[in-house]
């Protein structure tokens, strides 16, 4: 489970966040924060993987938090989750180190698309060195999604995420890989990796081995 740490002055609006959070598959809430000073204090407790952070806090601003973070050497992947739409303020949040800005109000499935975004570009690096396709593949999974495509006809949101972020982990998966790795079918695992070609998020190659058809293998572009 990835671990998230929920920082909102709103009661109402922590818990809604926290609530979507709870709905994302993998994921879960270690903790929530009304302030900068408890949000700080919570993250050297609780060492979260992940940091819901809002701009504007009744003490600490929430880029304040993001630099206080950084410079305590926190390596938690953060998204900035607020109302405030001023330019300035989302370059700073980019140039502090966050990963994603999402702008309320939003629905669930907007933030858990960047959840998964954020947790895969971090499972991408790993530990040690990294090659360079490893580093876009980090770097593609932290960008902002761009607007999100409607999926055919019985395809899910949650798991087109899932499949989604086998793609930003490996180079290359075939549809027996991605249902074994899963648990899905694979004729299902093949119609999410199918329609990720169709919307340009996925490329295929043929593979040709012995007898028979050759195998189709996945990859992000």
């Amino acid at each position: 489970m990835t671990s998230v740490l929920v920082v909102d002055d709103d009661f109402m609006v922590a818990r809604l966040n926290a609530r979507f959070v709870e709905r994302t598959e993998g994921f879960e809430v270690v903790g929530v924060a009304a302030n900068g000073e408890e949000a700080i204090a919570l993250c050297a407790a609780l060492d979260p993987d992940l940091v819901l952070l809002d701009v504007h806090l009744p003490d600490l601003g929430g880029l304040q938090v993001l630099a206080r973070l950084r410079e305590a050497g926190s390596r938690a992947g953060v998204i900035m989750v607020t109302a405030e739409r001023d330019a300035d303020t989302v370059r700073a949040a980019v140039a502090g180190g966050a990963m994603q800005y999402v702008v309320k109000p939003f629905e669930q499935h907007d933030l858990a698309e960047r959840l998964h975004r954020v947790r895969n570009a971090l499972l991408a690096l790993g530990e040690g060195d990294a090659d360079q396709a490893t580093i876009d593949r980090a770097f593609g999974a932290a960008r902002s999604p761009s607007r999100v495509a409607p999926l055919p006809k019985g395809l899910s949101r949650e798991t087109a995420q899932l499949v989604e972020g086998l793609l930003e982990q490996d180079e290359e998966v075939s549809s027996s890989d991605a249902a074994e790795r899963l648990g899905l079918s694979r004729v299902t695992a093949r119609r999410y990796l199918e329609h990720f070609v169709t919307t340009g998020e996925a490329q295929v190659r043929l593979r040709y081995g012995g007898a028979g058809r050759p195998e189709r293998r996945y990859r992000r572009p």
